[in-house]
């Protein structure tokens, strides 16, 4: 279900960006419909991280589920009353669409993601080489050290980042020089970054640096073990500063990404205050 559904999100938010100017009308109505979809694909995510106790990764798609309801609502206005209005809800859902676009193949075509997921297993393993540490791929996808194993997965290549920021990239209208500076200092970064971020899993993991800790709440009962401290947490953490940095940057050599930043925190705080105009 999660796969037909993210299919009819990306199918209609591509159908908004392309669509010609005439069809105004129609190119807000379809975004409308993509961004419901693309909550709904949110919507089922929650579970799953509950059950390999992910609760950073719950909080950031429940806030990515009220942003697209929000874009959905607001796109739905604007077919309805502003269809004639400038507005930066198109290069928003451009930048979605573009991000999908990118991201798709790998996520659903299996020989895309058995390829990504094993080149960064792999070059993990060579990274943990070079450092003189005994670490063996038992796998294509499976890494042991220390006699702990650390599955690497899509997620574990930074290909959701990537795509986030080619959206972003091309989703505005810049000269060809910023784009390509804006795309360097983005794209290869979170990459080499992310396999720092996989070697600190897999050394933190396999020596077993921060112990095992039971936590209770209630009636609940939570263990915590090397690797959820390493992944579920301290790699977030490092990740968050590294993106904001990452976009600080991208931001200054395209400024014209930042003006529709603000323009979507000012429909973000509208719809905080009760207005839910238009954007």
């Amino acid at each position: 279900m999660i796969v037909e559904v993210l299919c009819v999100a990306l199918a209609l938010l591509i159908a908004a960006s392309s669509l010609p100017n005439r069809y105004r009308r129609y190119r807000f109505l379809a975004g409308a419909a993509g961004w419901f979809f693309f909550a709904v694909h949110w919507a089922l995510q929650p579970v799953h991280y509950i059950e390999i106790n992910d609760y950073v990764n719950v909080v950031l798609v429940l806030a990515v589920l009220i942003f697209c309801l929000i874009i959905a609502h607001a796109m739905l206005r604007n077919y309805r009353y502003y269809a004639d209005a400038e507005s930066t809800l198109l290069t928003i859902t451009t930048a979605a669409a573009l991000g999908g676009l990118f991201y798709y193949p790998f996520a659903e075509i299996e020989i895309l993601n058995t390829f990504l997921i094993s080149v960064a297993a792999k070059q993990v393993v060579y990274i943990l080489h070079l450092f003189d540490m005994p670490a063996q791929l038992i796998d294509w996808n499976r890494i042991e050290l220390g006699g702990h194993q650390v599955r690497i997965i899509l997620a574990c290549t930074a290909i959701e980042s990537i795509a986030i920021f080619i959206g972003l990239i091309f989703c505005v209208r810049a000269s060809a020089k910023r784009t390509l500076i804006a795309f360097v200092a983005s794209v290869p970064v979170i990459y080499l970054l992310n396999l720092v971020r996989n070697v600190f899993v897999v050394v933190a993991t396999g020596y077993d640096w921060f112990g095992e800790h039971t936590f209770r709440i209630a009636h609940h009962v939570w263990v915590l073990d090397s690797f959820d401290i390493a992944h579920n947490y301290i790699a977030k953490l490092g990740s968050g500063i590294a993106l904001f940095v990452i976009a600080y940057v991208v931001m200054q050599a395209l400024p014209e990404l930042l003006d529709v930043i603000d323009r979507m925190i000012r429909l973000l705080r509208a719809y905080v205050k009760g207005d839910g105009e238009g954007a």
